[in-house]
């Protein structure tokens, strides 16, 4: 019986384990990484076809994204996973196709002018939909046998809408084992969602450490009066509130929060405003959301469903799909709130959003979420007076703000809370999904505050799960980044003149009749979302 570790080891993101256990071979994860790669992924030592099935936590993409390459490089075994993760990887996986293939048009057209090798996606939106045919829900809480001396259960984690810590049984050798994978456990007293919940006992466990090392506020804040009070003032200084959101998960919370400011009348001086969600991805994600909310949701939130309300939908509440309502939004008359994708601000509408907002001083731009180092948001948060969007310099007078405290993830606090409610407690644990030094700092305070066996093994390390040996120590060498070079290109050169150019002509139009300066500036915003890379 052993479990070997392709991804998440020492980082934060690609989850992906292969346990081979009762004569199967079976991953659990196959999640896409995000952010910087500190060390050298090790392959898998089987071809994807020769793989039993797959077991999936939830739906995020840095735990599911690399599941149509799987079956694109052969995988056709099953996929077993809850309902909901089922419903949310079925847009999900088709978006992160259709990102794929944007990617290599983007890069074939460039590849053609220079005559660089064509460039094939990683998968497509049609390997997206073939597999989604292999998955496989199963219900929280129902102990099956998905292969002979295979038994797993799903538990809800209140990580997200059907994330689940799984437990899996495999017999061997006349006796049993019992592995469990945390998966990401949930943050307490989350809206909508249940707090996660501690499995029955396991002998080996691998669990996350995203936030093994801090912990959040202590107190929780009432975030419906503090949105509130936010509308109250952005509204009275004529401006619109617009919030950088997570597409799944984060934007169904502001949506939970919105309704009960309308219900309770927590912005008295403006009732009936209106909130626009304007992401393609956030709209078909809310209504996976209403379809699994009996099975998922806290007592909170089922009290509404029992009384006939829909704890995500409220009166002036707008859904915007295609382009042309989202270009509306900004020609609106008034203030508005306006939740648009991506929660990081590093693509998608929001963009367009803030060009239209930043500038102005009478909005608020409210950060609900992480914003990474390097991202458009982090710059933001962080102060800047000036950013660029679509290559055109805007200066930041907008109010920024930050909710704080709104996280999905438990912190270290309920980490150490979740392991030890696992009782009878483990006899190894592994550490996995956390920054490279998080991961041996959490090891090390499960140790020291629960007495438990723990290690953080590194990417390709494996280990005999009846034993406890390690078979292989993986790759603790972190990648060597070279310096980058800098080069002078005579037709980047030209490029910048050309852009001089075009604003000597830009002044030289001032005061021409309307109509046609508003079709040179579409045409230059044309050109601009064109080569806006």
């Amino acid at each position: 019986m052993k479990l070997a570790f392709l991804g998440a080891a020492h980082e934060v993101t690609g989850s992906c384990f292969l346990l081979e256990a009762a004569g199967h071979r079976l991953l659990i994860d196959c999640g896409m990484e995000q952010g910087p790669d500190l060390y050298e992924n090790q392959p898998m030592d089987l071809p994807p076809g020769q793989l039993d099935g797959l077991l999936l936590t939830h739906a995020h993409i840095d735990h599911s994204g690399r599941i149509p390459l799987l079956y694109k490089q052969g995988f056709a075994a099953p996929v077993w996973c809850t309902d909901a993760t089922a419903d949310l990887c079925a847009i999900m996986l088709q978006d992160s196709g259709h990102i794929q293939e944007s990617e290599a048009e983007w890069r074939n057209r460039k590849a053609a002018r220079s005559g660089g090798e064509p460039y094939e996606p990683l998968y497509t939106v049609a390997d997206a939909l073939a597999v989604m045919k292999q998955f496989v829900p199963v219900p929280y809480g129902e102990k099956r046998e998905i292969l002979p001396g295979i038994r797993v259960r799903f538990t809800d984690v209140g990580h997200l809408l059907g994330s689940a810590c799984i437990e899996i049984w495999a017999a061997e050798n006349g006796s049993e084992e019992k592995i469990v994978f945390s998966g990401d456990v949930g943050n307490l007293n989350q809206p909508i969602l249940r707090d996660p919940k501690s499995p029955p006992g396991a002998d080996i466990l691998v669990m996350e450490s995203t936030y093994g090392d801090r912990n959040h506020n202590k107190s929780r804040p009432d975030y419906a009066k503090e949105l509130a009070a936010l509308v109250e003032d952005t509204f009275a200084r004529g401006g619109n509130l617009v919030i950088p959101c997570f597409a799944v998960g984060r934007t169904q919370e502001m949506l939970y929060f919105f309704r009960q400011i309308k219900e309770q009348n927590l912005a008295p001086r403006f009732p009936n405003f209106e909130v626009w969600l304007d992401s393609p991805l956030a709209v078909e994600a809310t209504h996976v959301f209403r379809e699994n909310l009996w099975e998922c949701v806290d007592d909170e939130a089922r009290a509404l469903l029992e009384k006939g309300i829909n704890p995500l939908q409220f009166e002036g509440l707008h859904l915007s799909v295609k382009k042309e309502e989202s270009q509306a939004i900004n020609m609106l008359q008034g203030s508005h709130v306006i939740l648009s994708a991506s929660g990081m601000c590093e693509a998608g509408r929001i963009r367009h959003h803030l060009k239209h907002n930043l500038w102005r001083p009478e909005s608020t731009i409210l950060f609900v979420g992480y914003q990474s180092v390097g991202t458009l948001g982090r710059a933001l948060v962080e102060g800047v007076k000036e950013v660029k969007l679509f290559g055109e310099p805007v200066q930041v007078r907008a109010k920024i703000q930050v909710l704080a405290g709104v996280s999905g993830h438990a912190d270290q606090s309920g980490l150490l809370r979740w392991a030890k409610g696992i009782q009878p407690p483990p006899r190894q644990v592994f550490v996995v999904h956390g920054d490279d030094a998080v991961c041996d700092e959490f090891a090390g305070l499960l140790t020291r505050e629960l007495g438990l066996r723990a290690e953080a093994p590194f990417n390709g390390a494996e280990y005999d799960l009846l034993t406890g040996r390690c078979l292989d120590p993986g790759n603790s060498a972190r990648i060597k980044k070279p310096a980058a070079a800098r080069k002078t290109s005579p037709v980047f050169q030209r490029l910048l003149n050309a852009g001089k150019r075009l604003l000597a002509v830009i002044e030289r139009n001032e005061g021409g009749a309307n109509k046609d300066l508003a079709r040179f500036a579409d045409q230059i915003d044309a050109l601009c979302d064109k080569w806006d890379r």
